[in-house]
C-alpha cells in the first residue's frame, strides 16, 4: 500500500480566533480526511468513524479530530501519561532534513503525551511549558472519567506552535512527513487506525517509515 498525502491550507486569519473557534472553522469549511486504515484487523478489528480536518496559519499547524465510537474513556489527565490507553488521537510528524519525528497525543479530554525521538525507545519528553503552549479544545471537556458504553461523537482540536518544533519563521510551502492516528488500548474494543497504512506484523504507530506526505500551503 502506498503511503498517502494531503495538502493542508494556509488560512491567515486562524491566530486571531480562539481555539473553540478555530474548532468551529475547520469544521465547517475545511477538508476533512478519514483516519480508516485498520492495520491489523485479525486482531484489532473495531473501527470506530475517525476522521480529521487541518490548516495552518503562520505560526500554528491545527488538526480537528472527529470520531465516533461505542467505548469512551479518560482515565489519564496528567502531561505525559498514557493517553494511548484511553480515547485518543494522535499527530506524528517529521520536519525535512531532520532524523528526529514528533508524536503528539491526546486522549478526548486533551491530556498530552508529548515528545521528539529518533527511535521509539529513546523519547525527548516535553515539559510543562512546552506542553501548555500547545492549545486544545475537547468536546468531552477536561475531566477524567472511567470507561462508558453507548454510542459517543466527540472531537478533538489541537494547535501546535511552529516554534516548539524548532521553526521560528518557517517558509511556505513547507513539505514534511507524517500520520494521524485513532487508537484506545485499554477500553473494551481496543483498535490501531491509521491514515496513511501501516505494514507490520503488530500495531505500531512508531513507524516514520510510514509516515505521508504532508503539504503545507
Amino acid at each position: 500500500m502506498r503511503a498517502k498525502q494531503i495538502i493542508i491550507p494556509f488560512i491567515d486569519k486562524l491566530d486571531s480566533l480562539d481555539i473553540a473557534a478555530v474548532s468551529d472553522l475547520l469544521e465547517t469549511e475545511v477538508a476533512k480526511h478519514a483516519i480508516s486504515h485498520v492495520n491489523w484487523k485479525e486482531k484489532f478489528p473495531y473501527h470506530p468513524l475517525t476522521a480529521f480536518s487541518a490548516a495552518h496559519s503562520n505560526n500554528y499547524i491545527y488538526v480537528d479530530f472527529f470520531t465516533r465510537c461505542n467505548y469512551l474513556r479518560a482515565v489519564n489527565y496528567k502531561n505525559n501519561s498514557p493517553v494511548s490507553q484511553d480515547s485518543c488521537v494522535e499527530f506524528f510528524l517529521q520536519l525535512p532534513d531532520s532524523e528526529e519525528y514528533w508524536n503528539f497525543e491526546f486522549n478526548c479530554i486533551g491530556a498530552v503525551n508529548a515528545s521528539h525521538r529518533k527511535e521509539r525507545n529513546n523519547p525527548h519528553r516535553l515539559n510543562d511549558d512546552e506542553i501548555n503552549q500547545i492549545k486544545r479544545y475537547a468536546s468531552c471537556g477536561s475531566n477524567p472519567f472511567n470507561e462508558m458504553e453507548g454510542l459517543f461523537s466527540w472531537s478533538l482540536t489541537i494547535g501546535i506552535p511552529f516554534k516548539l518544533l524548532g521553526l521560528e519563521k518557517p517558509e511556505f510551502p513547507l513539505e514534511i512527513r507524517g500520520n494521524f492516528y485513532k487508537c484506545a488500548s485499554a477500553t473494551s474494543m481496543p483498535h490501531y487506525l491509521s491514515w496513511s497504512p501501516i505494514v507490520t506484523d503488530t500495531p505500531d504507530f512508531h513507524r516514520p517509515e510510514f509516515f505521508g506526505k504532508i503539504i503545507l500551503e
